[in-house]
């Protein structure tokens, strides 16, 4: 198996921010194997919808957020072996000039080892305070992966679409690893995992120990998803996963690290990002935590 954590971004581990080199170190040299970010660009007082689509309110963890691609890039210059990822992006909202530049960047200064994992999000405010249509964020993502497709294998590049127009222009700079960097997309609903089967070169799900681990679930939205990949004439073992766990609050790491190898024999997952925002406050905490944690699965 695969372990990785959740860099210092939310709550009030992002009040430690300044510690994230120096926790991304000492994170690997623990055994890591990968180290992540989210993305949450605004959290609306009085939110249209709540968190993950559900309700109306948003969890107050989510109210304090370091921007994500800066904590790649001092994660990506601070280590050696672990992969960098997104456990996602809110692509939609980002010109996509920018979005590529910037993982460019993350991915040449590591060496390669950038997993750019996407979603659409659910926040109506943040599409409103990027000036863009919240009831059009399926298209523009798919418009979204037409320019990155460009922007990362073609010099001079240049895209029209309906929602999105880059005019031709010098585009020498390309990520190490060719054609592109591996694509990773969020997906709950049918339509998401579609896109996911058409498009992806990884799945995002996610679970919460201990409140909800539904493995059956899982199971059921693989075999969903490879139906779909093997429809669209592509092959299901092509299309990796890795599993967002986060941790309820006073959870014991024992039951993380159970519910991590439960997982992975009953749906054969291999990667685990680990998120700890909701249970640990400090950058200490955290990589204490860490440390645990990569114990007590290595001995399962």
């Amino acid at each position: 198996m695969k372990i990785g954590f959740a860099l210092p971004q939310f709550h009030r581990q992002a009040f430690g921010v300044a510690r994230t080199a120096e926790f991304a170190a000492a994170v690997e040299d623990a055994g890591a194997d990968s180290l992540w970010v989210g993305d949450r660009n605004l959290a609306a007082v009085d939110p249209i919808v709540g968190y993950g689509g559900q309700g109306t309110t948003i969890p107050e963890e989510l109210n304090p957020a370091a921007d994500p691609f800066v904590l790649l890039g001092v994660a990506a210059s601070a280590t050696r072996r672990v992969l960098l990822g997104s456990h996602v992006l809110i692509a939609p909202l980002y010109p996509p000039v920018q979005l590529a530049r910037s993982l460019t960047t993350i991915d040449l200064i590591s060496g390669g080892r950038l997993l750019p994992g996407f979603g659409i999000g659910w926040s109506p405010e943040e599409y409103q305070a990027a000036g863009l249509d919240f009831t059009r964020r399926g298209a523009r993502m798919d418009e979204l992966l037409d320019a990155l497709e460009v922007l990362w294998t073609e010099d001079p590049a240049r895209y029209e679409g309906g929602q999105l127009s880059i005019p031709a222009h010098h585009s020498p700079l390309k990520p190490t690893r060719r054609p592109r960097p591996p694509i990773y997309l969020g997906a709950l609903s049918a339509r998401a995992l579609h896109r996911v089967a058409r498009r992806g070169d990884g799945w995002l799900p996610l679970c919460v120990v201990p409140s909800h681990v539904d493995v059956d679930g899982l199971v059921a939205q693989r075999a969903q998803l490879d139906r779909l990949a093997r429809e669209a004439g592509r092959d299901p073992e092509a299309i990796d996963t890795v599993l967002r766990v986060n941790i309820d609050a006073g959870t014991e790491t024992s039951l993380v690290a159970d519910a991590v190898r439960r997982v992975h024999e009953r749906t054969g997952i291999q990667h685990f990002m680990i998120d700890s925002m909701y249970d640990v406050d400090t950058v200490d905490g955290s990589i204490a935590h860490a440390h645990d944690l990569l114990k007590r699965v290595a001995k399962g």
